[in-house]
Formats: C-alpha cells, structure tokens, sequence
C-alpha cells in the first residue's frame, strides 16, 4: 500500500515538474516568436514563467529530497559507529523538519496575506505562487517523518541525509543493466 502510494506521489511530482517546465519554456519561447517576427506579445507570458519556474524549483527541491539528492557532506557521519550514526541522522532530521515548519510557517502567513492580492498581468491570486512553499514544506516533511519512522524501527541501512556518489553509480548501473538484460 505505501510503495503504491510512493509510485504514485513520484510520478504526480514528476509530471508536475515536467508541466511547469514545459509551460514555462512554451510562454517564454512563444513570446519571443511573437516579439520579434509578429511585433507583438503576450503580457502574462513573463509572469507565468516566474511562478511556472518558482513551482518547478520547489517541486524539484521535494523530488531531490525524496532521492537524498541534496548537497551535504556526510564524511563524519560515515566515519561514526553505527549507534552514534543514528543519534547524528534523528538530530540532522530534528533540525531539517524545524526548518520545514518554519518555512511552513511563513509560507502560510504570506498565501493568507496575498489572497486578495493578485499579479498585475494574469490577474491571479498571489496566494498560488506563495502556496507552494506550503505544500512542499508539508511533503517535505511527510519524507523526513517517513525516513525518521524508517531509522528508529531498524529499517533503515543509510542513516544519513545524502545519498553518496558511489551510491547514484551503483543505482544508474544496476537500472543500466537491467534495461539490457530487458532487451
């Protein structure tokens, strides 16, 4: 039931990302066309790109979160036996879902004061573009509780944020030889 409910929470963020990246290109690249041969353009088009590309960078930051993509340095953790490796992961997370809530709380206080705001060329509510920080800080969380769960119940075998090098190289040879082995 969660690997189904992972799947498809992946794909929903991939789509998403894909959306705002694809419409986001379209309304710059189809103004341009329309600036330059047609003499005219669109006046939305800017502004949709700025809220398509702040939707696609914190969608982004989930998916990179959900695949241990972010920047860290995980030397010293690495370096801890495995008991202190646990105390470093549930403090480094502790620390990670206060920032989330923080961000979380802030993001809340600026959709409900920008509801009756709206942007100058689309005319829509600021409260959508304020909205995702909203939702990712929540999503974000969602996998930090999930991965917390993970660690205390010992199932866990990477106890930190990062996913190293070697690992994404072992990961995208494994899906590498499975895609010859398939045909």
């Amino acid at each position: 039931m969660l690997s189904k409910i992972n799947s498809f929470s992946t794909k929903l963020l991939n789509i998403a990302i894909a959306f705002s990246l694809a419409a986001m290109s379209l309304s710059v690249f189809g103004n341009v066309v329309l600036r330059y041969v047609f003499n005219s353009g669109l006046t939305w088009s800017e502004e949709m790109s700025r809220y398509f590309f702040v939707w696609m960078v914190f969608l982004g930051a989930i998916a990179a979160l959900k695949d241990k993509m972010h920047l860290g340095v995980d030397t010293v953790v690495n370096a801890l036996p495995k008991g202190l490796q646990k105390v470093a992961f549930l403090i480094s997370n502790a620390i990670v879902l206060y920032l989330l809530w923080l961000i979380l709380e802030g993001s809340w206080k600026m959709t409900l004061l920008n509801m009756n705001s709206t942007g100058p060329a689309t005319g829509m509510p600021l409260s959508f573009l304020y909205g995702i920080g909203v939702l990712s800080s929540i999503w974000m969380m969602i996998i930090i509780i999930a991965s917390l769960f993970k660690a205390i119940r010992g199932k866990s075998d990477n106890l930190t944020i990062v996913q190293s090098s070697d690992d994404v190289l072992a990961e995208v040879n494994t899906d590498q030889e499975e895609k010859i082995i398939a045909k």
